[in-house]
């Protein structure tokens, strides 16, 4: 599922630039030339980032930030300001901005600050799930975390072809090791006895590529 993104800016010219650029790079995006108008738009709407001009009639960006923030906690925020000053940035990111982008700016400064907020968002939402103390000890274990892969490769797995995929001949060392994920509310099985990944499985899965992705092996 795609991204999705509200523009903010009082500026059409820029603002249509800006919602064509993320559109064609993939993005879900919406736009508003007010931060009245957005602060309605997100009463009735979800986005995962906000990119706000800093400085707009009525409602301006600073202005706009706190109310943006305790409408929508979890969305990032990047300002647009044509005035980067130290200050000014201290001052955004006081108020819950994530990041900031100075005008003008090129369409891969754009889409670089868009996607590294949106991937540190993700990041963090796996640390939250990572972090959870019966989840961390299970995942601590090594051949656990390569249960958790395997099943997610194949979807469903009968006990016999983990063992034998994995390698492992010690069944009370699987039963053991299949309990502590049950346990974490990491896999299940279906009516047939098939090992299955839960959602949360599925969510901490995810999160486990991730962080390998991003952290290869020095």
């Amino acid at each position: 599922m795609a991204h999705r993104i509200l523009v903010v800016d009082d500026d059409q010219e820029l603002r249509e630039t800006i919602s064509e650029i993320l559109d064609d790079a993939g993005f879900f995006v919406a736009n508003a030339s007010s931060g009245e108008e957005a602060l309605k738009i997100l009463s009735g709407q979800t986005f995962d980032l906000v990119l706000l001009d800093m400085i707009m009639p009525g409602l301006g960006g600073q202005e706009i930030l706190p109310l943006l923030k305790r409408q929508a906690p979890r969305t990032r925020i990047i300002m647009i300001t044509a005035f980067a000053t130290v200050e000014n940035a201290v001052a955004a990111m006081r108020k819950g901005a994530d990041d900031y982008l100075t005008k003008p700016f090129k369409v891969d400064e754009l889409l670089t600050a868009v996607r590294r907020s949106l991937e540190e968002a993700r990041l963090l939402d796996c640390s939250l799930q990572v972090e959870m103390d019966s989840t961390f000890s299970c995942l601590a274990n090594s051949i656990r975390r390569d249960i958790l892969k395997l099943i997610g490769r194949e979807q469903r797995l009968r006990f016999m072809d983990i063992t034998r995929h994995l390698g492992i001949e010690d069944h009370t060392k699987m039963n053991f090791h299949l309990k502590m994920l049950r346990n974490a509310d990491l896999v299940g099985q279906d009516e047939h006895k098939n090992y299955i990944l839960t959602p949360q499985g599925e969510r901490i899965l995810a999160c486990l590529s991730q962080i390998t992705k991003d952290n290869p092996p020095q």
